[in-house]
């Protein structure tokens, strides 16, 4: 005798994977007010809704429900009217004698800038109803999504080996709207992140799928774009991401000896490669990321205990700078998100940042038999570095993949329905029926 059971559609799995391809085909954009951004935020909204209205077994860490709970709070009270007195004595006296409500009222916000703080929570929100929707994916779903972040991975590869191949400074306008530079990318930091949290997926499915030869050719292109884009620091840290991914996954691979040897000398071709494009180029210059830090932390001293607003920073900053730094080009971020958040959020966002690197690392313990997650982790992990010399989740691509990654790392479905390789177990290969012995016959 047989039994049969049906397996659940996969509608949730191409839903969420159309909304992931799309984030990173239209999303490499960094100003304020982009209809691709906002594209992909009711696409996010939409599709999180459908997929959480369902039923399903598995969810989000308590933990981190009280983090997404405890950072919607703090947007609501950059937003919602204060008493004026309540500020006075925590902010400069410059920011407070403007009234930011129409007539005359005592009453006055935390954010400078209510209308960019607003923009900044619908951007927050969509990344974190995609985090709670992968959260609510089976298993062998979540893995199923990888497929369409590779897609637009690749997409991006094409457009920048087309743009290097004719020209070192080809920029495509009226495709987006925004000047596409580096890929389907405005900034080519950016765009060399992408490329490096691909590296851990590739080394896996390198590693653990069987596909030695296809993820030894994709690791090598993903290096040499990272080249031809000329980061800095995407170069470094695609640089260390590989060798810790070698290291970090082969525990538990099929490669060994000759092969990581290998993998080596072609890391050290990489090296002198990197180290001639770094050497070539200025390090800092006066008016760069040490400046920007600088003036940065000065606003964070007079107003760390609220912040400024999310998405006020551009506002504020012009108020630290010195009269020597200014010149036509302005200052739009940080290039230190952490910095940046300090000075938006204040102290409630620095102490909410905390829990989060601890809530991160310390799920960690708990994905080392598993290589898919051990990827994400690294993923997340790199991005985050990153974070100290840029801007990378203010990109709309980079903040799903940033979501879409953390939902791997904290989905606790992995240790009851994957194997140890990290690949989903024969029953959940297909939609088909799936005959099931019954126990007592099983045995």
């Amino acid at each position: 005798m047989r039994e049969w059971s049906i397996r659940p559609t996969e509608w949730e799995k191409y839903l969420l994977g159309s909304v992931l391809f799309l984030s990173v085909l239209i999303g490499g954009g960094t100003a304020s007010g982009l209809y691709t951004e906002m594209l992909i935020e009711i696409a996010a909204i939409v599709s999180a809704a459908a997929v959480l209205s369902r039923p399903s077994g598995q969810r989000a860490p308590r933990s981190v429900l009280w983090l997404l709970a405890l950072v919607l709070a703090v947007f609501c009270f950059q937003i919602v009217p204060l008493p004026a007195a309540l500020l006075s004595g925590l902010r400069p006296e410059v920011l407070l004698t403007s009234p930011w409500l129409a007539g005359e009222t005592r009453l006055r916000f935390v954010s400078v800038g209510v209308g960019r703080t607003i923009e900044c929570f619908l951007y927050f929100s969509a990344a974190a109803a995609f985090f709670l929707s992968v959260i609510r994916l089976r298993p062998d779903q979540v893995y199923g999504l990888l497929p369409f972040f590779f897609m637009g991975v690749i997409c991006n590869g094409l457009a920048a080996a087309i743009q290097y191949s004719l020209s070192d400074t080809v920029a495509i306008e009226g495709l987006l709207p925004f000047t596409v530079n580096a890929g389907l990318f405005a900034n080519q930091n950016h765009f060399s992140a992408l490329l490096f949290v691909s590296i851990p997926f590739v080394v896996y499915y390198g590693l653990f799928r069987g596909h030695l030869l296809s993820g030894s050719l994709g690791l090598i292109a993903l290096l040499l774009l990272l080249l031809a884009a000329g980061s800095r620091a995407g170069i470094l840290i695609g640089l260390a991401i590989t060798i810790v991914s070698v290291i970090f996954l082969s525990a538990r691979s099929r490669l060994r000896g000759y092969g990581i040897l290998a993998v080596f000398i072609g890391l050290s071709l990489y090296t002198m490669g990197a180290w001639t494009k770094i050497d070539a180029e200025v390090v800092d210059p006066t008016f760069g990321r040490a400046e920007f830090a600088r003036t940065t932390i000065a606003g964070i001293e007079e107003n760390w205990t609220t912040g400024v607003g999310f998405g006020s920073f551009q506002k504020v900053y012009q108020i630290y700078e010195k009269g020597e730094m200014i010149f036509k080009p302005y200052v739009n971020h940080a290039h230190n998100d952490y910095l940046e958040l300090a000075l938006e959020g204040g102290a409630p966002v620095v102490f909410l940042i905390a829990v989060y690197l601890t809530l991160l690392f310390a799920s960690s313990v708990g994905v080392r038999r598993y290589p898919l997650q051990k990827a994400a982790f690294l993923s997340v992990s790199f991005l985050l570095v990153h974070s100290l010399v840029d801007y990378p989740l203010r990109t709309a691509a980079l903040a799903m993949i940033f979501a879409y990654m953390n939902g791997i790392v904290f989905h606790k479905g992995f240790a009851e329905r994957l194997n140890p390789r990290g690949e989903p177990t024969e029953a959940h290969h297909d939609n088909r029926l799936v005959p099931v012995m019954p126990s007592a016959l099983a045995r």
